[in-house]
C-alpha cells in the first residue's frame, strides 16, 4: 500500500497511515478526463471532464485549457491534497513550438491523413525493413515524422520557426511544469526514436524536416519525475505516457494478454519482454510504460462504425444492438469493410467503406447492423493475428473502450477472436493508468501498484471462422 506515515504515536497506540491521493489525466482526441484516486486502493474519489474541439488539427492550447478545467473539477471532490499527477495523451500528434514556447501552428492529430504521401516517400527513401529495424515501425500517415515531413514540404515558413517538437501529452506536462520531457512509450510512436535502444534518432528527424533539427524532449524512465505542478500546490508530476501505454498499465496487462480497445480508433496491443520490428507495417513496435514493449496494431475505424450505422438506420446505439442481435452470424451474407475514414491498418488512407453481398433477401436493418459489428471486429481480429505473427502469445483478449459496452459487440467478439474474451467493468482505463504511473512515481516500489480488476468472460465459438473467411474474401476482392 502507498501511504505516508504520521508522527510517532505514544507507546501501545497503533501507527496510522495517511492515504495518498493522485490524479490520472487522459488527454484524448475528444476530451480531457481527470480522475482523483486513493493511491493505495485504486478507489476513484473525484472526476472531471472537459471537451476538446473537433477536427484533425487543433490548437494545443485548447488541450491545456481543458486539462485545467478537468483537473479543477476532479480536485473539487478530492478528500485531501494531491501528491502526484501524470498525463496520458493521444499518440503521434505533432506539437511544433517556436522559440517562445508557443505553437507555431495548430497540432496535426494522429487521425489526420494528409501526410500519407510523405509516409510513402520516407519508406521508399529508407526502406521498410530498415525503418522497422531502427524505429520499430513502418511510417504511415499517423506517425509524427510524416507530419513533420508534410510541414517541411507544404509550410516551410512554419517549419523554419520550429524550435522543439512535443507530443500531446508532453505539451500538457510542459504546461504543468515548464519542462519539455516525455517517456519511452509515447516517444516510440514518433518515427524518430529507437525502442530497442531507448534513444532519439536525430538523423531521421532531420531527414523528415528537410535538414532542420529542432530540439526534442528529454526521455524519462517509467518512474521519472517531470517536476512539480504549481497548479496543484507543488504535487509531483510523473513522466506521463501515450494513451495505449496508459491503458495497458491501467488494466495491469501482462504477457499473454492482448488488449483490444474500441474507441475513436481501434487498437490491439500486447505487453512483451522483447522489442518487435514488423517490416510489413501491420504491427508498430512501441515501448510500454513499465520498461517493457507494446507491439500494437491500430485501425482508424472502430466505435464510429457503429454510430454511423445507427444513424443510417434511424436508431441509436441501443437500437443498433437489438437489431444486430436479431440477425444471424454472418449477417445473411452481408460483409462491411468499415473504412469510413480511410484506414491505417491495412494502410489504405484513401479507402472508403464498402458493403458487399447485397441481395433482395438480405437487405434488412438487422443484417446491416450485424455486418457493422462484425466488420469492425474483423478488422481488429486481423490485428490480433498480425500480433501473433510477430511472436505474441495470445491467451485472452481484454476488450475495452466505449463500444465494448455494446451487448452485440460482447456477443460477437469471442467467436471472431478465437480465444476467451474478458470485458472489464467500464472505467477510464487510460486515466487509471496515468494515475498508476503517478502513484508509482511517488511510492518508491519496484513495480506499479496493483488495483482490483473485475471482468465478464466470454468463450470462443466455431461460427466466427466463417465470418472471418467472408471478411478476408471481401477485402481481397476490393483491395487486392
Amino acid at each position: 500500500m502507498i501511504s505516508a506515515a504520521v508522527p510517532p504515536l505514544p507507546a501501545n497506540e497503533p501507527q496510522q497511515e495517511v492515504p495518498v491521493f493522485v490524479i490520472g489525466v487522459d488527454s484524448s482526441t475528444q476530451s480531457t478526463k481527470a480522475l482523483v484516486l486513493d493511491a493505495g486502493t485504486g478507489e476513484v474519489l473525484g472526476r472531471g471532464r472537459a471537451a476538446h474541439p473537433d477536427g484533425t488539427e487543433v490548437d494545443p492550447r485548447a488541450w491545456w485549457r481543458a486539462a485545467q478545467d478537468a483537473i479543477a473539477a476532479a480536485t473539487a471532490e478530492a478528500p485531501g491534497p494531491i501528491a502526484a499527477i501524470a498525463v496520458a495523451g493521444q499518440q503521434h500528434g505533432m506539437v511544433a513550438l517556436g522559440a517562445d514556447g508557443e505553437p507555431v501552428r495548430d497540432a496535426l492529430l494522429w487521425n489526420d491523413t494528409r501526410s500519407a504521401p510523405q509516409a510513402r516517400a520516407l519508406t521508399e527513401r529508407h526502406g521498410a525493413a530498415e525503418l522497422a529495424r531502427r524505429t520499430g515501425s513502418v511510417p504511415v500517415a499517423s506517425i509524427t515524422a510524416t507530419k513533420l515531413a508534410w510541414l517541411a514540404e507544404h509550410e516551410p515558413h512554419h517549419a523554419d520557426r520550429v524550435d522543439q517538437v512535443l507530443l500531446p501529452h508532453d505539451w500538457v506536462t510542459y504546461r504543468l511544469t515548464g519542462r519539455a520531457c516525455t517517456d519511452r512509450g509515447d516517444a516510440s510512436g514518433t518515427g524518430y526514436f529507437s525502442p530497442a535502444d531507448g534513444r532519439w534518432l536525430p538523423d531521421l528527424l532531420a531527414d523528415a524536416m528537410g535538414g532542420r533539427s529542432p530540439r526534442l524532449p528529454e526521455v524519462l524512465p517509467p518512474t521519472g519525475r517531470a517536476g512539480h505542478a504549481e497548479l496543484l500546490d507543488g504535487a509531483v508530476v510523473a513522466a506521463g505516457t501515450g494513451d495505449n501505454m496508459a491503458g495497458a498499465l491501467g488494466l495491469g496487462a501482462e504477457p499473454g494478454d492482448v488488449v483490444v480497445s474500441l474507441g475513436t480508433s481501434g487498437t490491439a496491443f500486447a505487453v512483451t519482454e522483447r522489442p518487435s520490428a514488423d517490416e510489413t507495417g501491420m504491427v508498430a513496435g512501441f515501448c510500454d510504460a513499465t520498461g517493457r514493449f507494446l507491439p500494437l496494431v491500430c485501425t482508424l475505424n472502430a466505435a464510429r462504425v457503429l454510430s454511423a450505422t445507427a444513424a443510417v438506420l434511424g436508431t441509436d446505439l441501443a437500437g443498433l444492438d437489438r437489431l444486430a442481435l436479431d440477425a444471424p452470424s454472418g449477417a445473411g451474407g452481408l460483409t462491411l469493410l468499415p473504412y469510413l475514414e480511410g484506414e491505417r491498418t491495412p494502410n489504405l488512407p484513401e479507402a472508403t467503406g464498402t458493403l458487399l453481398g447485397l441481395r433482395g433477401t438480405n437487405m434488412t436493418p438487422e443484417n446491416l447492423a450485424r455486418a457493422a459489428v462484425e466488420g469492425m471486429l474483423c478488422g481488429l481480429a486481423d490485428g490480433v493475428d498480425a500480433l501473433r505473427r510477430t511472436g505474441v502469445e495470445v491467451g485472452r483478449v481484454l476488450l475495452i473502450g466505449g463500444a465494448a459496452e455494446s451487448a452485440a459487440v460482447r456477443a460477437v467478439a469471442a467467436p471472431l477472436f478465437g480465444v476467451p474474451v474478458e470485458v472489464p467493468e467500464p472505467a477510464e482505463y487510460v486515466a487509471l493508468g496515468a494515475a498508476k504511473q503517478a502513484a508509482w512515481a511517488v511510492g518508491g516500489a519496484a513495480e506499479p501498484p496493483r488495483w482490483p480488476l473485475r471482468t465478464e468472460r466470454r468463450e470462443p465459438a466455431e461460427e466466427g471462422s466463417e465470418v472471418r473467411a467472408a471478411y478476408a474474401a471481401a477485402r481481397r476482392q476490393v483491395h487486392g
